[in-house]
């Protein structure tokens, strides 16, 4: 009887996909779970897995072909019955062989002591996460590793993570590539544990290396990646002359680029008039890169906040001044009492939550048509990081001292540069703060952090003329940029959010007099 292969659901919001590639042809035979198929959705590539043993004797949809979930794309076929009784001599050998490899893996084992094997999972990040991209592996099969060292980062829509290593010792294989999807608990590497580590054989060298020697047409198992097909066919690459380091030695777009930069090295020699006289093709020159999911999710918040806030901004300008001689002061002594330096987002933090408290609609957010008044102020503080920007929150700012608040702002930079941060630490924000002046940003008009109604832009701190008494003196000013709902916030209300904001830092005795 046959067994159908279908469409899986790929997520609530998608209803179709497109057949990227078929890594089996009709006739060959499939093992369960082994990858058959590769869709190509807006959101994401995966593959489909086979759901028995068999021989895939129909494809349904061919390359190229839109299906919608739950279409029916091709169909597994129970194997001869005759053959699992009379085996062929290829295939005893085969058996034989299987066996006598099993027999000496675990002589070898044996031998090298006791390595216990264990496996290093894709650890939970939250209940909103339940699958992962694998990003950069830190360590290789046969490298060794210590207990919570780094072992590979994965790329969720929240943030970028390392995955350490549960105990001490040998990596001997390692079950998921760059770039594939994993889910949560799924297993990534294989560890070699215990006294034998050192000595315990490296699973996965081997079948790497015959996949890679297999990887040429004759075989046709893994034919180039659909990105890596085009970028070949816009470079003019053979498949020759590019070497894969995907699944199964399949090409994928990383390795057509590395072909082409070796390429163009090679031709640095040749006459440059030539190649100048020569037209541009469209899509020479160019560089295409799929979006990490964290950089998809922050480009679809961003989008979502456009497009549902009525959202508007308002501008104002503060005197440096006062801040910039307070903390020239007391700098020093600061630092040497609470282990931390004194900073700018201390008072601008304790200057917002004064502010809030006098208008609390920028506080607050919509729920449908209720809006929800919060009596708390948990910061969220943008940072940018080499994978994108995130908000890592200040909880309970407003209960805060501003050395409370400069040492949890440190720590949480520290962990957003690493990688560290947990889903509770960019959870449940009220209100963000975005410095933009540290990249030298004069003015900006920032996007909300939906579901929040206000956000604030800090800028550069630059010296300008300002009429002071009637007179023109130099001040160091910066630009104040409030972005805000509009649906919830009057513009009065923002107005004065941000004079209660400029009266608080040209005047910080005021923050802690709690005026």
């Amino acid at each position: 009887m046959s067994q159908e292969i279908r469409v899986p659901t790929l997520g609530e919001s998608v209803t179709e996909a497109t057949i990227g590639q078929w890594f089996k042809k009709v006739g060959d035979q499939v093992k369960t779970d082994e990858p058959i198929v590769e869709l190509e959705t807006d959101k994401v590539t995966i593959e489909v897995p086979a759901p028995s043993d068999g021989v895939l004797e129909a494809i349904s949809a061919e390359v190229g072909e839109t299906v919608e979930v739950g279409a029916l794309i091709g169909a597994i076929g129970a194997s001869d019955e005759n053959a699992a009784p009379a085996q062929s001599d290829d295939d005893q050998d085969n058996d034989d062989n299987a066996e006598t490899s099993e027999a000496s893996m675990a002589d070898e084992n044996k031998s090298s002591g006791d390595a216990e094997i264990i496996e290093l999972l894709v650890p939970s990040s939250g209940e909103s996460v339940v699958e992962a991209d694998v990003g950069e592996w830190f360590k290789s099969v046969g490298d060794s590793v210590d207990a919570d060292e780094a072992v590979v980062e994965l790329e969720t829509d929240k943030a970028a993570m390392d995955v350490p290593a549960p105990q001490a010792g040998k990596i001997v294989e390692i079950v998921a590539q760059t770039g594939e999807t994993v889910e949560v608990g799924a297993v990534l590497a294989k560890i070699a544990v215990g006294e034998g580590a050192a000595s315990a054989p490296a699973q996965s060298s081997a079948p790497k290396e015959e996949s890679k020697s297999e990887k040429p047409s004759d075989s046709g198992d893994m034919p180039p990646a659909p990105s890596a097909q085009k970028m070949m066919k816009e470079k003019g690459v053979d498949a020759g002359d590019v070497e894969g380091s995907g699944k199964r030695g399949q090409i994928l777009k990383e390795d057509v680029m590395s072909a082409v930069s070796n390429l163009g090295a090679k031709q640095e020699s040749a006459p440059k008039k030539a190649a100048a006289s020569a037209p541009r093709e469209d899509g020479e020159g160019e560089e295409r890169v799929k979006m990490t999911r964290l950089r998809q999710t922050i480009a679809r918040r961003l989008k979502d906040a456009q497009n549902t806030a009525a959202m508007l901004t308002t501008f104002n300008e503060v005197d440096m001044k006062p801040v910039m001689d307070l903390r020239k002061s007391y700098k020093e002594l600061f630092e040497k009492k609470h282990g931390v330096k004194l900073g700018f987002m201390g008072f601008f933090t304790k200057a917002v939550c004064h502010a809030l408290k006098e208008i609390p609609a920028v506080n607050a957010e919509i729920d449908g048509t209720d809006i929800v008044y919060k009596n708390y102020a948990h910061i969220g503080v943008a940072v940018g990081t080499e994978k994108g920007l995130v908000v890592p929150v200040v909880r309970d700012a407003d209960q805060m001292s501003i050395a409370e608040i400069e040492q949890e702002i440190g720590r949480l930079g520290v962990a957003a540069r690493d990688g560290d941060l947990s889903m509770a630490d960019m959870q449940g924000g009220t209100f963000t703060i975005s410095n933009g002046g540290v990249y030298g940003s004069l003015m900006s008009t920032p996007i909300l952090n939906a579901p929040q109604s206000g956000i604030l832009g800090m800028h550069k701190i630059q010296e300008r003329p300002v009429v002071v008494n009637g007179e023109i003196v130099i001040k160091p000013m910066m630009y104040l940029a409030l972005s805000y709902d509009h649906r919830i916030v009057d513009g009065k209300e923002a107005v004065t959010f941000l004079v209660r904001l400029k009266e608080s830092l040209e005047d910080p005795q005021r923050l802690v007099l709690d005026l």
